[in-house]
């Protein structure tokens, strides 16, 4: 995939895995504003160079290109680059890395 963006400092940008539509045993369609799991995963298209200390020491990230994350439903910044859309946070906010 070609890089759209570069994100700064310590972010990553991921596409956001959309949760399988769920229903009740009745066919009623169960909307995401009211589902139960709090926990939603992406993976991760594109990552900053990391943190600097204040004597310049570049703190290096943890997380890379490919890697599937967990993180909280309401972490992050959506953003829509040439029609796809993707959620911008902070590394910090991951939850887990999923291998």
């Amino acid at each position: 995939m070609m890089q759209l963006a570069k994100p700064l400092g310590d972010r990553i940008l991921l596409t956001i895995n959309d949760a399988p539509e769920q229903k009740t045993s009745g066919g009623i369609i169960i909307p995401d504003s009211v589902r139960t799991e709090d926990i939603k995963t992406g993976e991760i298209v594109a990552v900053g160079e990391g943190l600097y200390t204040q004597n310049g020491v570049r703190i290096p990230m943890t997380v890379s290109v490919g890697d599937t994350v967990m993180y909280s439903p309401y972490t992050g910044t959506e953003v829509t680059l040439s029609g796809v859309k993707y959620l911008l946070m902070r590394e910090s906010e991951a939850l887990l890395v999923i291998n």
